[in-house]
């Protein structure tokens, strides 16, 4: 409608902007090892047009999948939880707490030594066992296990024969194998656990150097023993130097 004549014109409506849809993650699965790497889905709302996924501080590579679900690749981090947060056109969303695991480390085990037929009930200390979903003794599972706490586990031994490692397994990954023994002959597998093993460039056992390594991760190497007699210091060494040792011994077969 157009105003008489010498009347003003009305002034067009105010047009505003719509506001951000506010981006609103729900949930974060799974837990990861604190290398990152994993594949990791978001659950929420909002999701239309993400700009910027973080982990804490870090933001991350990831797949908008649909308003309701981003796939993303976790960073590493520190053993610990960090906030997950999605922004979208200038809005942060809330933050949802998501957790780094340690990945599992064997100690001891006690006794170390039992009846070839099942039914040894065993004692394995060491760290971040509170998620172990199995316990191997060789490549056999136990018959059963109790978490005592996040550094105990009582086992029951499988049947067995010879020299076989312990190891526990989580989530995220699978614990080094207790006790540290092997034949004289080597070729025994070995485990390490530890911290900055990406730049190794070399294992030992006692100055003689592994058959094979590899570099699983940053805090596991994979090495397989040389033939070696009595106890030894098994140590991984970088550009930065040699680390401290790990005993591992050898033991002679039984005649």
């Amino acid at each position: 409608m157009r105003a008489p004549p010498g009347a003003e014109e009305p002034s067009p409506p105010e047009t505003k902007e719509a506001p951000p849809c506010l981006p609103s993650p729900s949930s974060a699965q799974p837990r990861v090892p604190r290398r990152g790497g994993t594949s990791v889905t978001i659950a929420g709302t909002g999701f239309t047009g993400p700009t910027t996924v973080r982990f804490g501080t870090t933001a991350i590579t990831f797949t908008l999948d649909s308003d309701t679900q981003i796939t993303a690749i976790a960073p590493g981090g520190s053993v610990g939880s960090v906030q997950v947060t999605v922004t979208n056109s200038g809005a942060i969303s809330n933050g949802i707490s998501y957790t780094y695991l340690a990945v599992p480390a064997s100690s001891s085990v006690s006794p170390s030594q039992g009846s070839t037929s099942a039914g040894t009930t065993v004692i394995l200390t060491g760290t971040a066992l509170t998620g172990v979903t199995a316990v191997s003794v060789g490549a056999t599972a136990t018959t059963s296990f109790t978490v005592d706490s996040d550094t105990q586990i009582t086992a029951v031994t499988p049947p067995g024969t010879g020299i076989v490692h312990v190891t526990v397994t989580t989530l995220v990954g699978t614990s080094n194998g207790v006790p540290n023994v092997g034949p004289v002959a080597g070729g025994t597998t070995v485990v390490l656990t530890g911290t900055n093993m990406s730049g190794t460039t070399a294992v030992t056992f006692g100055g003689t150097t592994a058959t094979s390594f590899t570099v699983d991760s940053a805090v596991q190497l994979t090495a397989v023993a040389p033939v070696g007699i009595g106890t030894v210091s098994v140590t991984a060494t970088t550009a930065g130097g040699a680390s401290n040792g790990v005993p591992y011994t050898y033991v002679r077969p039984l005649t």
